[in-house]
């Protein structure tokens, strides 16, 4: 495992690596076509004109005591990302180049970061209050987003899930979130794996958990998997103040083709993790596990009807806002599943077509939003509160993430 040190001083960004070998492309592969570049806004203050914030009018800070969220959309034709009450109403509005993903959230500062879509060549850091112009985050030339991140070292550090895609390997980037740093790129380590997806800060504050799907990947060939026959997904425990790997749990070897891709946290400090299995498609593997640092990983199926129903396929994990539920969501199924965090046993399920992201309500349940633009909220008893009808204009993204509030 290489990590490196974070360089807490001035420096320039890595230069292209070069001598690696590129990832073995399989037979049958398509051609290689001409790289995707990255959109360079920033070249002749492009990007604070592309990225200005709306009016005043979506500034207006929220009540303390309001519950907000983040999610990505697309909405006339546009990519944005919003903060939202917890109605499903506008709080304010951030134009993207393209889709975004997921955030990684610093509430405590009252800001975010939203990532571009995998492969994700944009991130942006913003103001929830709409106070400060947004900044880019600077990316290698031989580097892409996954989509994740989280804050750590107290705000002052953000770690993003990242691609080294010509060295084969996954890293987290390590970037300078303090004041005025304008969120320099310091480091990078190691994440323990390929195919590094969303990564958690756990509750003593110090160790990073890292979903390392195991999926080789490289630009030049979109989103084809060019190792499904020596995947080695895996939770990897890092720590936060060196990158130095400090567990490493991988499933059996015959569920190597199950992508570990989403983590939420319980009360108890265990770690559930969801699923996408790149394995043939009559198999059923469980989807959903748990885990707690030193022993091993935890599979849960549920029931046999509802597993086979969610198509191999779990797109969004979140934890209620007890720590006690755990909602885990399947798009291309239609279904949202939850799951009593102490025991692992099933409680029950939300139909909602293309529903994927999954975010706690305040007090109790979910919020749960679909990309054919409703959002719902809904608890493991089967209740229902529809807070936004489906719309041929808007689509929301996979993820939904609380901010803060009730």
């Amino acid at each position: 495992m290489r990590s490196m040190a974070i360089d807490r001083a001035p420096a320039a960004m890595p230069a292209d690596p070069s001598g690696r070998p590129a990832p073995r492309v399989p037979d049958g592969a398509p051609a290689r076509p001409a790289r995707r570049e990255f959109l360079a806004w920033g070249a002749a203050g492009a990007l604070g004109a592309t990225l200005a914030w709306p009016g005043a009018a979506l500034a207006t800070a929220a009540r303390d005591d309001t519950a907000l969220y983040l999610a990505a959309r697309q909405r006339g034709g546009r990519d944005e990302a919003v903060v939202l009450d917890a109605s499903g109403q506008d709080r304010r509005v951030l134009p993207m180049p393209a889709r975004g993903h997921s955030f990684a959230i610093d509430a405590a500062g009252g800001r975010a970061v939203v990532f571009g879509r995998q492969p994700g060549f944009f991130a942006l850091a913003f103001d929830l209050r709409g106070e400060r112009a947004p900044l880019e985050l600077p990316l290698p030339q031989d580097r892409h987003f996954f989509g994740h991140g989280a804050y750590f070292d107290g705000g002052r550090l953000l770690a993003a899930t990242e691609n080294d895609f010509e060295g084969a390997r996954g890293v987290l980037g390590i970037y300078d979130a303090t004041p005025g740093g304008g969120y320099r790129r310091v480091g990078e380590y190691d994440s323990g794996g390929i195919g590094p997806h969303e990564v958690v800060l756990m509750p003593d504050g110090r160790t990073l958990c890292v979903a390392n799907g195991g999926i080789l990947t490289h630009p030049d060939y979109g989103k084809l998997e060019l190792n499904l026959d020596t995947m080695r997904p895996s939770l990897a425990y890092l720590d936060a103040a060196s990158g130095r790997l400090l567990e490493k749990v991988e499933l059996a070897p015959e569920l190597h083709r199950l992508s570990i891709r989403h983590l939420a946290l319980a009360a108890d400090g265990s770690v559930w993790f969801g699923c996408q299995y790149m394995g043939p498609a009559g198999d059923r593997p469980a989807l959903v596990g748990r885990h707690r640092r030193g022993g091993p990983a935890q599979l849960h199926a549920g029931p046999a009807a509802t597993l086979r129903e969610m198509r191999n396929y779990v797109g969004s994990v979140a934890a209620d806002a007890a720590g006690a539920v755990i909602a885990t969501s399947s798009p291309v199924g239609g279904r949202v599943l939850y799951w009593d965090a102490a025991s692992g046993a099933c409680l029950g399920e939300t139909r909602l077509a293309d529903g994927c992201g999954v975010a706690p309500a305040p007090r109790a349940g979910f919020l749960v939003s679909s990309g054919l633009g409703a959002m719902l909220r809904t608890d493991a008893a089967g209740g229902e509160q529809p807070l936004l009808a489906p719309s041929r204009e808007r689509s929301w993204d996979n993820h939904f993430r609380k901010v803060a509030g009730a």
